[in-house]
């Protein structure tokens, strides 16, 4: 993520910093108090320029918090929010039920914030010129592993008699999640010509370098780079923030930050982070690519936040 955040995302960064410095507030700086601590966060490499985002401007106005943010997928995210090694874990998915069970095992209490919306975006390299969209039944023949190499012909036979190379999150990614259960239907996905990874920009790099790339991601890594890709239309929709928020996109999904019940409590840091992350969500999500969500789901977030104070 270090080259997608300061390449790729440097531009929306700096608009995210210029909303927030035109109305950005709340936490600790809001009555002038200055914080010091520690807060770790972990997960979902999607949440993760949201994060990055407001940790930036976070740290102006608390310099002596040290925030830390890691990129190990939802998954591996939660497997260190269960071994109590941070204070938020960032996830494009819900929790699993195994997931609940073993933090309850742990003795670790917490609590889901969602905080943004995404369209997870089919892309495919610029050359390619036969694909311009997609059925959700195309998507599901084409990624599904049937123990055959896939051709592009083998969707429609109109498209070229070339195989198909694949490049999709790790599966420790709620992206891949996302994918596996609302696309695959819990299938398993195609084995051959695929490359795997936590790290989106080598999604990108793959789609770009091979016409006959197909990948997904995150709506904001296909901003951050549309000059360079084209997304796929999946069932007549392509995703943009309008069709995101309506839930008219097909591949449209929530965002979340989970939060230890105990660090909110115990933390002032971290609560203070996470009280920042919720007032400045909005603002953030959109500058960098991502939906926002309606303004009194954010104040009810903050309300709940509240109470793990008590």
């Amino acid at each position: 993520m270090k080259s997608f955040k300061h390449l790729a995302m440097s531009a929306m960064v700096g608009s995210a910093l210029l909303l927030g410095a035109c109305g950005a507030n709340g936490g600790a700086e809001g009555n002038g108090e200055q914080l010091s601590g520690t807060v770790k966060v972990d997960g979902s490499s999607t949440v993760a320029p949201i994060a990055e985002a407001i940790n930036e401007e976070y740290a102006g106005v608390q310099p002596d918090v040290k925030v830390s943010i890691g990129v190990s997928g939802s998954g591996g995210g939660f497997e260190k929010f269960i071994a109590g090694e941070t204070d938020l874990s960032n996830a494009s998915r819900p929790i699993k039920d195994e997931e609940k069970t073993s933090l309850e095992e742990a003795g670790i209490d917490f609590t889901e914030f969602k905080v943004a919306n995404d369209g997870l975006s089919v892309v495919v390299n610029k050359e390619n010129d036969w694909v311009e969209e997609m059925t959700m039944e195309d998507l599901r023949k084409l990624w599904l592993e049937d123990g055959k190499t896939k051709k592009w012909s083998d969707i429609n036979p109109e498209w070229p008699d070339e195989e198909v190379k694949f490049y999709s999150p790790g599966t420790d990614s709620g992206t891949y999640d996302f994918f596996h259960e609302e696309v695959l239907e819990e299938k398993d996905m195609v084995r051959q010509n695929i490359q795997l990874s936590e790290d989106d920009n080598v999604l990108v790099t793959g789609v770009t370098g091979d016409k006959n790339a197909i990948g997904f991601f995150g709506y904001a890594h296909y901003l951050a780079n549309k000059d360079q890709l084209k997304v796929v239309k999946i069932d007549g929709v392509e995703p943009t923030n309008e069709t995101v928020e309506s839930g008219d996109y097909p591949l449209s999904r929530p965002l979340f930050v989970y939060a230890k019940n105990e660090s909110m409590k115990n933390n002032e840091a971290a609560y203070d982070y996470m009280k920042y992350t919720l007032e400045n969500a909005g603002e953030m999500a959109e500058a960098v690519g991502y939906v926002s969500l309606q303004e009194d789901q954010y104040k009810e977030a903050l309300e709940t936040l509240e109470g793990l104070k008590k």
